[in-house]
């Protein structure tokens, strides 16, 4: 099916309009019109390959918000007018350990991803959700709860789930000591869900005054990484720190932070190559970490804690055409604490 939005034609070239073919539909398929589009730091690596790895054009998005269109012959849990998201994913094997165990994002095939992969069937690439409309194989889409703002739920599908899902894995709850090193668009939402799970949470920032602003978010302490003392003090005080920081950094300072038997989890999508200090963690018994992104239905059921809990991020609405210099901003870091392309003003 013919739709339009916009992509990068190369590494060095700005998003532009692109006319394009969506796959027909399957008989498992659904058609989503899509309403809005969150817009992560990846869909700027992606652009501009900064791993070396993206096929041009390329249509970024996989924070994607929207209403059925349409549906499958084979299709039986969603209808048409229903209202609903799409994550990081489309596809997997279905068939391995990982997929079995609702962690299709860790298929040991390889899951497929929303845009710049590589259809399971046809072989033919993925476009993203910087698009008037997108088809997804009806188990890869979630429903969107009725009580969640549509209009800023579409950060929860990556920046949400990465920092809910460590969340979960390592068991953050009622007074569990959850630090979050970073507060952008990751962090800022890792605060707010380690809150809402009644953590006892700390925001670890280089800026006092932003640190501060998550104090209305359930954070109850502030630490600022450039105090030496206060970092000092703070040694062996903490169960679980989520690493949101999207650049290269030393992660050593935090190590002397974690207590016995907890862990570090990084989540930035960056490479790093960082000295570690082994007698640190051997002392303490103390663990460094990655996490992706979720499952379907780990996604499924952060979308529904979001609605219970009233969770939700920051954002700024942008329009289609204003893409680029939404991705110069955040380049720049001059955003809170997330875009959201509101594309149903967008004409294509």
């Amino acid at each position: 099916m013919k739709t339009s939005g916009y992509a990068a034609k190369s590494a060095t070239t700005p998003l532009a309009p692109f006319a394009f073919e969506r796959r027909e539909p399957r008989p498992n398929d659904v058609v989503i019109d899509i309403r809005y589009s969150g817009v992560c730091h990846t869909d700027l690596h992606m652009a501009r390959n900064d791993w070396g790895w993206t096929r041009y054009p390329l249509v970024p998005g996989h924070e994607i918000v929207g209403r059925v269109r349409a549906v499958g012959s084979a299709v039986t849990k969603l209808e048409v007018g229903d209202d609903v998201a799409v994550g990081t994913i489309v596809d997997s094997c279905g068939d391995c350990d990982q997929c079995k165990k609702h962690q299709e994002v860790y298929c040991r095939q390889g899951p497929t991803l929303t845009y710049n992969g590589q259809d399971r069937l046809t072989g033919e690439q993925t476009h993203g959700g910087y698009a008037k409309h997108v088809v997804v194989r009806e188990e890869f889409v979630l429903r969107l709860p009725k009580d969640l703002d549509a209009s800023r739920a579409a950060p929860l599908l990556c920046a949400g789930i990465t920092t809910y899902s460590p969340l979960k894995t390592w068991g953050a709850s009622k007074g569990t000591r959850v630090a979050i090193v970073g507060l952008g668009g990751l962090g800022h939402l890792g605060v707010k869900l380690a809150a809402a799970l009644g953590s006892d949470v700390t925001v670890i920032t280089r800026n006092a005054d932003k640190g501060k602003e998550a104090l209305a978010w359930g954070a109850k302490h502030v630490l600022v990484s450039t105090d030496a003392k206060a970092m000092q003090a703070a040694a062996s005080s903490f169960d679980l720190i989520i690493d949101t920081i999207p650049v290269e950094h030393d992660v050593i300072p935090y190590v002397a932070l974690l207590d016995v038997d907890a862990t570090l989890v990084i989540v930035g999508a960056i490479t790093m190559q960082p000295k570690i200090d082994a007698l640190a963690l051997a002392l303490g018994r103390r663990r460094i970490s990655g996490s992706g992104t979720g499952g379907i239905a780990e996604t499924q059921e952060l979308l529904d804690f979001c609605a219970e809990k009233n969770v939700l991020p920051e954002v700024e609405m942008i329009r289609m055409e204003g893409i680029q210099h939404g991705f110069e901003r955040m380049e720049r870091g001059d955003v809170r604490f997330r875009f959201v392309i509101d594309m149903e003003k967008y004409a294509g």
